[in-house]
């Protein structure tokens, strides 16, 4: 059975279609049972190499409470369940939908939040439900820049430009990696965005949300924080509490730093926003939704009620430990004066020593050392990202402590700086990882 095409993806890079051609070509066949067989090796193979054999510096992903994980595979999943609790359109869901009133509540509670949407898919489409709820097709808004960890689904690649908007930079100053507040008065007068995203993939340092949320108040606009990285920490109490501080709406996805499954929330303190939100859910764009989700999302959210400023607190103190120890190895570590290297679960790295952001993790995969490049305001790497971003939310959840973070530190130097070949330096990954093999701040009853 032959089911590829010489014409299939050809707009892809020319590796990725090797890969899949290769894959293809490894395990299609007429034999079903020979797939099957396959697929459940590759199951297996990728769960040794992320879980067991990895030291998971990758600031995107996470490990999730094995209890929560379970509700993923139960045939709850399997159900649709379009409208709203006491009024669903099919029948039978009055057990399911009691779970979706308790994790709306839990997830309102861990984030004090007046009103929160549970049933997005992910944050990129939380993001796309904020931009609906407050612009339309053509409209302005000012989104942080990649080199300031701008997410693309604040760009025009991604939700913002798919959905019609006109995309506008917020000024920052690079020398502190903070807003440039006095610029972004101007250019919201200039402008009159319906809309000012703060945050996004790389925060080191927290934002003035109570600032950007009067120079918005000015112009009538919203106010968005994409919590999508930072929602562990902020649940935990720690970094800032945005909402708090002014932003009108906050988004996030659950499987970074907060440990839950792959999923999406908004969350918002406007009573009219939280209408419009609803709305674009049901019968919108998620009509239907995944309950099993939508249990592993509440079992996480019992873990972070629990477990939450201990979490939050040791990640930082991983983060702030880690970056110590790769200065003290001669790595670039992005160091702002008076303010350090961060002051959340993030540490960035200049890359242009290494030949780009990309180039360098990709080696460092071949070490078992799991991370990824990203956009740094700093001098341009041709062809590539010229910084590293590193995460501590999973090591630490795997029980690595700021003791530890010495020799994380040196096993990247080995590649990086001491320019070993990753495969001598993977075995050591292994045996060092071995001693991590038990999930910390997660409920076990």
């Amino acid at each position: 059975m032959d089911t590829r095409s010489d014409s299939a993806k050809a707009w892809l890079p020319a590796e990725c279609r090797q890969v899949i051609e290769d894959a293809e070509k490894t395990l299609l066949s007429d034999d079903l049972d020979r797939i099957d067989t396959a697929l459940h090796a590759l199951v297996e193979a990728h769960e040794l190499h992320m879980d067991i054999e990895s030291i998971g510096l990758n600031a995107g992903t996470n490990v999730i409470n094995p209890r929560a994980a379970a509700l993923l595979g139960r045939s709850l999943g399997n159900r649709p369940s379009l409208g709203y609790p006491g009024d669903k359109y099919e029948m039978g869901m009055e057990h399911a939908e009691r779970i979706e009133i308790v994790t709306e509540a839990l997830v309102r509670r861990l984030f004090n939040a007046p009103f929160a949407e549970i049933r997005v898919g992910s944050g990129a489409l939380a993001n796309l439900y904020a931009f609906m709820a407050t612009c339309r097709p053509g409209d302005r808004i000012m989104a942080f820049p990649p080199e300031m960890g701008g997410h693309v689904t604040h760009h025009r690649a991604g939700a913002a430009g798919l959905y019609g908007l006109e995309i506008h930079p917020v000024p920052y100053d690079a020398a502190r990696m903070t807003i440039d507040l006095d610029r972004l008065r101007r250019e919201t007068i200039r402008l009159r965005p319906k809309v000012i995203t703060v945050a996004g993939s790389l925060c080191l340092f927290p934002y003035d949300v109570g600032a950007v949320r009067a120079i918005a108040d000015e112009v009538g606009a919203w106010v968005l924080y994409d919590a999508a990285h930072m929602a562990g920490l902020i649940a935990g109490g720690r970094f800032q509490a945005p909402l708090a501080e002014g932003a009108h709406l906050m988004t996030c996805s659950t499987y970074k730093a907060f440990g839950g499954p792959p999923s999406g929330l908004v969350m918002t303190t406007e009573a009219e926003l939280a209408e419009r939100i609803d709305k674009i859910a049901y019968p919108g764009l998620t009509a239907n939704f995944d309950l099993g989700k939508t249990a592993a999302l509440a079992f996480s959210v019992l873990d972070l009620l629990a477990h939450g400023v201990a979490y939050a607190d040791i990640c930082i103190a991983n983060a702030r430990a880690l970056g110590e120890a790769m200065a003290a190895e001669g790595l670039p570590v992005h160091t702002i004066a008076g303010r350090g290297q961060t002051e959340s679960h993030h540490l960035a790295l200049h890359a242009a020593a290494f030949g780009g952001g990309q180039t360098a993790s990709k080696r460092l995969a071949k070490a078992n050392l799991l991370l990824c490049g990203i956009g740094l305001p700093i001098a341009e790497v041709a062809g590539d990202l010229n910084g590293i971003r590193i995460g501590t939310q999973e090591i630490t959840r795997w029980g690595m402590e700021p003791k530890d973070m010495r020799q994380v530190a040196r096993l990247l130097a080995r590649v990086l700086k001491g320019n070993e070949a990753p495969g001598q330096v993977r075995p050591d990954v292994i045996r060092f990882r071995r001693d991590f093999q038990t999930l910390r701040f997660v409920r076990a009853v």
